[in-house]
């Protein structure tokens, strides 16, 4: 059969076309023939992450970016669509894309797929949880900036040491640095001068230190001798503090205590009214009694003073009076009251 030249122009024209359309989504990242899962995320920003950049899962390409566009429901948000070439490979729900930078110049975005995941797969068209890592530069700056502080620090002091190095070599140190070694040599001659004189006071003063030597001697052999007496003045401080100790001080106190505790009792019946000291203070009736018992007797003192004789009758020549006759013994006991009474 004979194949006219139309037929082959057309084949080929197909065949080219094919493998246009497989070059072209091989470039872009996708299957040879195309037709690769897409998966979206979500971010607050892009990142600066441009389309066509790698998907990678542990360091292993695995997808490609197809597009970035701002959310047309909230500007705030940046979505992008991903497709994954990698055959075979699911993305556990809770999986997390990435925004990060793969070297100095470029970025990429990478997979972390949580294995743990107990919810299942994500669906062909499905929308990741995305997160943007801090940038590789701003890591750089973090670690190398408290290294460059430090340094500048260290320069500052070795700056500080070099001036201070140089401001101690000049004229004016070394002229300072003459004077302070003038002062060490004057005060050097001093110490030799006092070293001398002390040898000097030790050797005129010899004889002193040795009488005071021999008084300290002579007072160590009198505590010595001594020794005896303040053994036993110590054994009498013992024996006294022993006394002291095994004294009945708890009797003492109890007895004390059951004193003042009747004390109490009597003072309490006597501010109650109770017992004789408690009539005594509190029966105005016995007071009364007093006071006009002593008055009668006033009274009876003051009469006998005036008229002794309505008393006392004396029997001059045998003749017998009125009256009470008292004995010489009722006799002497009033005079006695008598004069008493006057004393007042």
């Amino acid at each position: 059969m004979k194949i006219s030249k139309e037929f082959k122009t057309g084949l080929i024209v197909i065949l080219a076309i094919a493998i246009l359309i497989a070059g072209v989504n091989f470039l872009k990242g996708d299957n040879f023939f195309g037709g690769s899962p897409e998966y979206y995320a979500v971010f607050e920003e892009s990142g600066y992450l441009e389309p066509s950049s790698a998907v990678t899962l542990n360091g292993v390409a695995v997808g490609t970016v197809k597009a970035i566009y701002n959310d047309p429901e909230d500007l705030r948000r940046v979505i992008i669509r991903f497709s994954i070439t990698k055959e075979g490979l699911e993305l556990p729900k809770g999986s997390i894309a990435e925004i990060t930078s793969t070297s100095l110049l470029s970025k990429g975005l990478i997979l972390k797929l949580d294995y743990e995941a107990q919810d299942g797969f994500h669906t062909v068209g499905d929308t990741l949880i995305g997160s943007v890592a801090p940038e590789l530069t701003d890591a750089v700056t973090a670690e190398v900036l408290p290294i460059k502080e430090k340094l500048e620090r260290l320069m500052s002091s070795v700056e500080n040491m070099v001036v201070s190095v140089n401001a101690f070599w000049d004229t004016t140190a070394a002229q300072s640095l003459d004077g302070s070694l003038l002062e060490v040599k004057i005060a050097i001659a001093r110490f030799g001068n006092l070293a001398k004189n002390l040898d000097e006071m030790v050797i005129r003063e010899s004889s002193r230190l040795t009488d005071i030597f021999q008084n300290v001697e002579s007072i160590s052999a009198n505590l010595k001798a001594s020794n005896e007496k303040i053994s036993n003045i110590i054994g009498n401080v013992s024996n006294l503090t022993d006394t002291l100790v095994t004294a009945d001080f708890a009797g003492v106190i109890k007895k004390a205590t059951t004193t003042l505790e009747t004390m109490n009792t009597a003072l309490k019946n006597a501010a109650e009214g109770n017992g004789t000291l408690g009539k005594l203070l509190y029966d105005e009736q016995l007071y009364n009694e007093l006071v006009n018992t002593n008055k009668s007797l006033q009274e009876l003192v003051e009469d006998i003073e005036l008229h002794p004789e309505k008393y006392i009758h004396f029997s001059v020549f045998g003749k017998s009076e009125k009256g009470v006759k008292l004995t010489k013994s009722d006799e002497e006991k009033l005079r006695e009251l008598l004069k008493e009474q006057n004393n007042k």
